[in-house]
């Protein structure tokens, strides 16, 4: 094992560990195909955490021959049901419901539940506020292992060809989803026990459980036949993010291990990455490319990230860290890229790696993003390969760095390790080998200064450490009188035996029939027109406000029932009504009782649109920021008044309730009558419904900037 210069245990890394074979496994196919052909071997155990497992994923699009089935859950379902012994362990994130759209509904039960004894299924909670476990892992028998930044995810497979509108991408739907770039380090030896190690201590963690390592026969080896060495044998280094959590102090290798290995360069940093965000890994970069002889630096990340959401924040994120660094660059040693390929269209190749290269000295590859939630909030697991003094190791790196550049460049690793050597630059020859076509284009900035201007800092939207939601809670609500902790306490008590007293009749008396949506919008249907109609509707909505029951669904279903006019006075009085009591019992409870009732999403709530009364209300019915109900308690516990609230809620309630109601009449219409026409009219109307609640929310956003800028000034 050769000397290290850079891995240092204990600071920068958990350890160092032997690689008898190493492989550098770029883009899913290469992965999914290594990691089947790999878990076929398996004698004793499979053990899977990531950040999504979608049993779902469909590991070969090309056919297979061993008459085993391609689908993740299918397969693994299948190994232990042929092989005694074999026990399967898959730890998933247990994701925040932002994500509910793109993952896959009751694992659990489709997983575990359904499946042989021997394949366990369980979800990672053990995280803070905020935070997800990112790691992504697979080990095999403790004899061979995968650690990168690839999930067994929907839209994760690809070839490293990226062709637009390539079939094989199609998951379980008709669209096919963009290109894809990653990379997964494939080992054995030494370092595939610790990964090993590793794994089965954060399934401890998440379950509780502790599993005994594998003991399987001295000549298995899992590692598949047709599957390349890149390099044979190295010492690997594994570092760590872990939060603080609970009884848990946090873990910052893999931070280190970045700010030690871009000290270190010499001539060049390479660097492939998702996100682009992290302010310690930009100040680091930008003292690089200060120094008079500091190393050229090349960074190829996606056009544009996946997703409205993202790219509304973290893309705003990233353009302000280049324009930071860019202005360091006074020595023109920064190039930041992407990805062309010819035909996409408005996709873009979606590059979701996460390696570095130093030299050809240091190759890290890993789970962590370059943003700063995985620099402390998230879990995160990378791999790092050395080379110290040994030419072997040396040539290796740099031939898997331009294997990289070689994909992205469309040309063989030949000719980029030949213009390297001719220019004696990395940036002069990727402009070498740049042509028309397929290939890397310069970084171009695209986010307006308005977009730029809504965006809080990196704190808020990219946060490094747990958010402390109880600080965020004081912030927003005022601190006059408290009440009386006792009356509080009681107050709430009684909230909460209320609610079980409702769930219990819904659940053992004939009124459990309501929880029936069908059977529950013909009742409500039969009493259309009728004097109680609104009365039974206000108290529905009044108990489903306490017990934070999503008001939207409670929308619709009126819609539904009662027709658009009915509908939406029906609707509209009961939300507002809901609302006002639910704003009362947060005024009586008191500041210290709501905050701890909705620690759980108060943070959401910001303390800048609650200072400014009327138009705060409005916006937070247009633009809801928590659940309905846990607005109404925090409103009342903060010094918003009464009559703010409650024509706040009527004017920004009104446009919702309306085009919800409209809508769902329509919808019931058009089911009954299924005519072209109707279907036309109602996709129409889910336009206009979905144009007017952008315009109107960007309206507000911007009164709401415009009013904080005049108090500033």
């Amino acid at each position: 094992m050769s000397e290290s210069t850079i891995l240092n245990p204990g600071e920068n890394c958990w350890r160092v560990d032997h690689a008898d074979r190493l492989s550098l496994l770029v883009d899913g196919a290469a992965y999914f195909h290594a990691f089947r052909e790999a878990a076929k071997n398996a004698q004793r155990s499979v053990l899977i955490i990531g950040w999504d497992v979608d049993g779902r994923f469909e590991l070969e699009r090309e056919g297979t021959s061993d008459g085993l089935p391609t689908n993740l859950r299918d397969f693994l379902d299948s190994l232990v049901r042929r092989k005694k012994g074999l026990q399967i362990h898959v730890l998933d994130w247990d994701f925040a419901m932002i994500y509910a759209t793109d993952r896959e509904w009751l694992p659990s039960y489709k997983m575990d539940w359904t499946s042989h004894r021997r394949l366990h299924f369980r979800l990672d909670a053990q995280h803070p506020v905020g935070g997800s476990h990112h790691q992504k892992i697979v080990v095999i028998d403790d004899r061979v292992a995968f650690a990168g930044g690839l999930d067994f995810a929907l839209g994760r497979w690809d070839t490293s060809e990226h062709r637009p509108d390539d079939p094989r991408r199609r998951d379980i739907d008709s669209t096919i989803p963009q290109p894809y770039h990653d990379i997964q380090l494939m080992v054995s030896g030494s370092v595939a026990r610790a990964l090993g190690e590793l794994a089965r201590e954060r399934w401890h963690t998440a379950t509780g459980q502790r599993l005994d390592a594998p003991q399987p026969a001295d000549d298995s080896d899992p590692w598949p036949e047709d599957v390349r060495v890149d390099l044979a044998g190295a010492p690997v280094g594994i570092a760590r993010t872990c939060p603080e959590y609970k009884d848990r102090q946090a873990i910052k290798e893999v931070q280190q291990l970045l700010l030690d290995a871009i000290a270190a360069a010499r001539k060049t940093i390479y660097i492939e990455n998702q996100y682009f965000t992290a302010h310690s890994i930009g100040d680091a970069l930008a003292a690089r490319l200060a120094e008079d002889d500091g190393p050229e630096i090349v960074v190829i990340l996606p056009q544009h990230t996946v997703g409205w959401l993202s790219q509304n924040t973290m893309d705003v994120l990233r353009e302000r860290l280049i324009k930071r660094i860019n202005a360091a660059d006074e020595h023109d040693r920064l190039r930041v890229y992407y990805p062309h390929v010819p035909g996409l269209g408005t996709q873009c190749i979606n590059v979701h790696a996460k390696v570095i290269v130093i030299d050809d000295v240091l190759l890290r590859v890993g789970s962590a993003n370059f943003n700063n939630r995985s620099m402390g909030l998230d879990t995160e697991c990378d791999l790092a390969i050395e080379a110290g003094d040994e030419p072997r190791i040396r040539g290796a790196i740099a031939a898997l760095r331009n294997r990289l550049l070689a994909e992205h460049l469309d040309v063989t690793a030949a000719a980029v390790e030949q213009a390297l050597a001719e220019q004696d630059s990395m940036v002069r020859a990727i402009d070498t080998l740049s042509h028309p076509g397929r290939t890397l284009k310069p970084f171009e900035f695209c986010i307006t200064e308005e977009l730029d201007a809504l965006v809080p800092d990196a704190q808020l939207t990219d946060p490094e450490a747990p958010i402390d939601a109880d600080e965020l809670a004081r912030q927003l609500i005022a601190d006059d009188e408290k009440q009386p902790a006792r009356r509080s306490l009681i107050a709430l008590a009684s909230v909460l035996v209320v609610a079980l007293l409702i769930a219990a009749t819904w659940r053992w008396t004939p009124l459990g029939e309501w929880m029936d949506l069908k059977a529950g919008i013909d009742r409500l249907g039969s009493l259309r027109g009728t004097w109680s109609a609104p009365l039974l509707v206000t108290v529905i909505y009044i108990v489903a406000g306490l017990l934070i029951f999503p008001i939207t669904l409670l929308i619709v279903a009126t819609g539904v029932a009662f027709g658009a006019a009915y509908g939406f006075a029906y609707a509209l009085l009961g939300a507002e009504l809901s609302a006002l009591v639910t704003y009362a019992i947060g005024q009586y409870l008191g500041h210290d009782a709501v905050r701890s009732l909705s620690d759980r999403w108060v943070s959401r709530v910001s303390r800048r649109l609650a200072q400014q009364g009327l138009l705060a209300i409005i916006t937070l019915r247009v633009v809801p920021v928590a659940p309905f109900s846990v607005i109404n308690l925090v409103a009342g516990a903060s010094h918003i008044r009464f009559r703010d609230f409650a024509l706040g809620t009527l004017l920004g309630m009104a446009p919702g309730v309306l085009a919800l109601t409209l809508f769902s009449d329509q919808v019931v219409t058009a089911i009954a009558a299924p005519e072209t026409i109707r279907f036309a009219s109602l996709l129409l109307l889910a336009v206009v419904i979905g144009a007017g609640t952008w315009w109107l929310s960007r309206w507000l956003l911007r009164r709401q900037r415009r009013g904080r800028k005049a108090r500033q000034s």
